[in-house]
């Protein structure tokens, strides 16, 4: 008799860690989270010194202020309303001067208007009487809240938002106040002389220490945003026309981000970067002349119209990025045929971006029109090469093999399109397939019917055919991304034209002097 062995499978446990060992190992993973924030942290502080800067001198400001309170002599003479000039530095001290100003501005004339308004109508409900009084003062409040709400969404004044708020605040507490101890007048004084106090102290220092212009801050963003829209151009003409080795890598990594690829992300926030320049133009204009900016009204608002031109630039540079990206692409033998006209054309536009930028940082204006016309020759050449060049290739991906040398002489390529050898092999092909239907129609309707072996060798006859048909098509599909990405960088070189009448408008406006002088 037979016996069977069984196997027993025995698990013998690990053993478990210690409370020693957790701790150990939580206090080691909870250092290494501390280490890694502090040097986020520093990370950050590297990264704008602006920054720092910016909150050694608000932290000053507010103590220069509060010094007013903290000595008897000074508190003797103002008074506790001197808080409210705290409350104005604290609230008034931004980063640029031009911000600082445009707040302080807004706070003043809000205060001023709102007191204004408040003695009209505290001295109106003195005439009305005791029964009257509360019911007219609580009624102004509810208008004036009502007014100031709405006209801070109305766009023109948006800009104003801040002084609205100030004016509904300061409205409220004057005729409360009033109503109560009866001295409007007193009580708009006060504050006005505590915002000036709060107001003017915090100017002196954004002015005096370190002073940190929006126009600085806008002038050096735009010209940043030149050098990035160059850069992303140049890197990814060059990743595209890489070996096909190196470009497998790249299509399998995410969209979102490409270690290797460093003038993206700077490309990606040239994108971005319209509410900033708009924020700091709009701060540009409430500073005094300063720097090289000297003019009385410098034109700022033009350097958000160049921003959003060279925006458009960059749209194209990002749409070259997905195309050279994406999963569907043209064999590499075939993208290295056009490399010396894609590679012209990308380098030709991505100087003459940088020369744009260069003239803006310098504040002159440069002759163009030789780096023009070598441009528009260079995009010329692409556009004849790909008009000559593209159905040959669309059609004869994998019918005729691609020159090994790619820089063979473009009369021989335009020679080879008089005699392409695929158009034979095509027509041939569409009048098998045509007469292998007609044949096999008749049998169908023949009678009696053909033999089933002569049936079954033609329909392996059509399949095959289609499967060669499907295959041209995948192909013709993967030959239309070179079309694609050319398309892209001419239309990148077409929005560079308005580019260049942008940046020749600011120069005149701005009185940038000519590069020769």
């Amino acid at each position: 008799m037979n016996r069977k062995m069984e196997s027993i499978e025995i698990n013998i446990p690990t053993s478990t860690p210690t409370k020693l060992e957790l701790h150990e190992t939580g206090t080691k993973s909870g250092a290494n989270k501390a280490w890694l924030q502090i040097q986020s942290v520093w990370d950050f502080c590297k990264e704008d010194t602006g920054r720092e800067i910016f909150a050694l001198k608000a932290g000053l400001a507010v103590l220069l202020v509060s010094l007013l309170i903290l000595f008897e002599a000074p508190y003797q003479v103002f008074g506790p309303n001197i808080v409210w000039a705290i409350l104005t530095a604290v609230i008034v001290f931004e980063e640029t001067v031009g911000a600082t100003f445009n707040r302080g501005f807004n706070r003043a004339l809000g205060t001023l208007v709102a007191g204004i308004l408040a003695i009209v109508v505290a001295e109106t409900t003195l005439s009305s009487g005791h029964v009257a009084e509360p019911i007219i003062i609580g009624l102004s409040i509810f208008m004036i809240a009502v007014i100031t709400s709405y006209m801070k969404m109305w766009p023109p004044l948006v800009q104003y938002e801040y002084g609205f708020r100030v004016a509904l605040l300061t409205y409220c507490l004057i005729i409360v106040s009033e109503y109560r101890m009866g001295n409007p007048i007193r009580t708009m004084i006060d504050r006005l002389y505590s915002i000036a106090i709060g107001g003017i102290i915090s100017v002196l220092v954004n002015v005096s220490i370190f002073p940190i212009w929006a126009g600085d801050q806008l002038h050096k963003e735009l010209v940043k945003n030149f050098n990035s829209v160059a850069d992303s151009l140049e890197e990814c003409v060059k990743k595209y026309l890489e070996d096909a080795s190196e470009k497998s890598k790249i299509t399998t990594a995410s969209i979102d981000a490409f270690p290797d690829e460093p003038a993206y992300k700077r490309c990606q926030s040239t994108l971005n970067s319209g509410p900033k320049l708009e924020t700091l133009a709009k701060s540009a204009k409430w500073e005094p002349p300063h720097g090289r900016f000297m003019h009385i009204s410098y034109p700022w608002s033009q350097y958000v119209t160049v921003g959003a031109v060279l925006r458009h630039c960059a749209y194209e540079v990002m749409a070259l990025h997905s195309i050279a990206h994406a999963e569907i692409q043209v064999p590499h033998k075939l993208r290295v045929v056009f490399r010396s006209e894609i590679q012209e054309a990308s380098n030709q536009g991505a100087e003459l971006v940088r020369i744009l930028g260069r003239d803006i940082s310098r504040m002159k204006w440069s002759l163009k029109n030789s780096h023009i016309k070598r441009l528009h020759s260079s995009i010329k050449r692409l556009q004849r090469s790909m008009h000559f060049q593209y159905s040959y290739l669309l059609a004869s991906t994998f019918e005729s093999p691609v020159p090994d040398n790619p820089s063979k002489s473009f009369a021989n390529t335009s020679h080879t399109l008089y005699h392409l050898p695929y158009q034979r092999g095509m027509a041939e092909q569409t009048e098998c397939y045509h007469e292998i239907t007609r044949k096999q129609l008749k049998r169908l309707h023949s009678w009696p019917s053909s033999e089933v072996d002569a049936f079954e060798d033609s329909e392996k006859s059509i399949k095959l055919l289609l499967g060669k048909v499907r295959t041209l098509d995948l192909e013709s599909t993967a030959t239309l991304s070179l079309a694609n990405f050319t398309s892209a960088l001419v239309e990148f070189v077409a929005r560079v034209d308005h580019l260049i009448e942008a940046v020749d408008k600011l120069s005149k406006m701005a009185k940038f002097k000519p590069d020769w002088l």
